[in-house]
């Protein structure tokens, strides 16, 4: 999917000049598609750092492999152009530790300067990698800046300390002494694999993000172990989709936000994060996208949006992403202790428009009934106790695990079973 005809925000044409500029974009690739989006984190804020003269090493966790990677570093809410100095990728061997990192470029240079606002993709970067995999991408910093974050790594991702120079050719890892629970500046991975045929984007607020992934039980968490249900999606696409028709999976969610623009009660922390406000640098940009699986609602309902401006955003989006060639997969809105009888009316309207016609009265491709999944028979405003992550929002483990079960591989590859999926 390109961005080509059609209307992008001033921060979009500018991510879309550097995208020309130092990484083909889908729409340059043509018919012969070989690049796809493997993994990706979207930017949120500006992290409560500064970096300087210090080297960063982020472990992103790669849904499908190939024979070469791309990454993207973005500066979207910088005041100020960011400097990556020196950039090495190569495969995870645990913890900070890397095996043979390589040199990534950007238009043939080591360093490059990213604008405000603005995001840059990298060169082509050789590196053999395999599905359910993670890659570390080390950055250094040899002036002072704040990035980017997104704050919901769910995993350690590492810094040396401040004024410590390059570390990015480092295999052993010693020099990363600290660690975030943050990824930094890096939010999108590509791989170079032409016998895949699409990228999935989930795409969402914190039920995507991965919130309760880490929950395996009563004293139990397991951090670092890609557990969202998007991940055991990717694993399931692995394990049971022909080599022909493999897929990849990058997850767009950010905890907190909302698919309406302006709810009443939104925390000036999510303001301009909505879906529309991102659809073009989280899904839009990304490589190979071939469907979006569509799971809001009940940040929106909870910031006291009611169905007309839920459904408008709906509207919009799915508009958006059909002129785009892109299938859209909608749940409707799941559980979600102490809603108002308003907010059920709200949500009944909003599920009714989803469910119609299993194709969102025509709007969208299909739906994915996540809320049946997750709802518990007895209370359905609460998550079935042993799916729960103890906040009656967000599901557990197990619960991730069911979601991604739920969903109907052959819809996802292009060949939809009949009835809802």
């Amino acid at each position: 999917m390109g961005l080509s005809g059609k209307t992008i925000t001033l921060a979009a044409a500018a991510a879309l000049a550097l995208t020309t500029l130092f990484g083909s974009s889908t729409a340059a690739e043509g018919a012969a598609q070989t690049w796809f989006t493997s993994w990706a984190e979207s930017q949120q804020d500006l992290a409560g750092v500064t970096l300087n003269h210090q080297s960063l090493r982020m472990i992103t966790h790669l849904s499908q492999g190939g024979d070469a990677i791309r990454v993207r570093v973005q500066n979207t809410f910088g005041t100020a152009p960011l400097t990556v100095d020196q950039a090495t990728a190569g495969i995870s061997a645990g913890a900070s530790a890397v095996t043979a990192p390589a040199p990534v470029t950007f238009g043939g240079s080591p360093s490059v300067t990213v604008p405000a606002g603005g995001e840059v993709w990298s060169d082509d970067t050789p590196l053999a990698t395999s599905p359910d995999r993670d890659v570390a991408i080390s950055l250094y910093v040899a002036g002072t800046a704040v990035p980017g974050e997104h704050s919901s790594a769910l995993r350690d991702n590492y810094l040396t300390p401040s004024g410590s120079g390059s570390h990015v050719a480092d295999a052993d890892g010693a020099a990363y002494t600290q660690k975030t629970g943050a990824t930094y500046l890096v939010s999108a991975v590509d791989v170079h694999n032409p016998r895949l045929t699409g990228t999935i984007v989930p795409f969402g607020s914190s039920v995507v993000d991965g919130t309760g992934s880490t929950n395996c039980g009563p004293g139990c968490t397991e951090t670092g172990t890609n557990r969202r249900w998007a991940d055991d999606l990717a694993r399931r696409i692995v394990a049971s989709l022909p080599a022909t028709g493999q897929l990849a999976v990058a997850n767009a969610g950010i905890g907190g936000t909302t698919s309406a623009a302006n709810c009443p009660g939104m925390p000036e922390g999510v303001k301009g994060l909505d879906a529309l406000s991102r659809l073009d640098r989280d899904v839009l940009a990304l490589h190979g996208v071939t469907a979006v699986i569509y799971y809001y609602g009940t940040n929106d309902l909870a910031d006291s949006c009611t169905s007309a401006p839920i459904l408008d955003s709906y509207h919009q989006v799915f508009q958006r992403l059909r002129d785009a060639g892109i299938k859209v997969y909608v749940t409707p809105i799941t559980p979600r202790p102490g809603y108002s009888d308003q907010n059920n009316r709200d949500r009944h309207t909003v599920g009714l428009f989803v469910k119609q016609g299993n194709n969102c009265s025509g709007t969208c491709t299909a739906t994915i009934d996540f809320d049946q999944v997750l709802a518990d028979p007895i209370s359905p405003n609460r998550i079935d106790p042993s799916y729960d992550n103890g906040d009656g929002i967000h599901a557990n483990i197990a619960g991730q695990q069911a979601l991604a079960d739920f969903v109907a591989l052959p819809m996802l590859a292009g060949n939809p079973a009949p009835g809802r999926h």
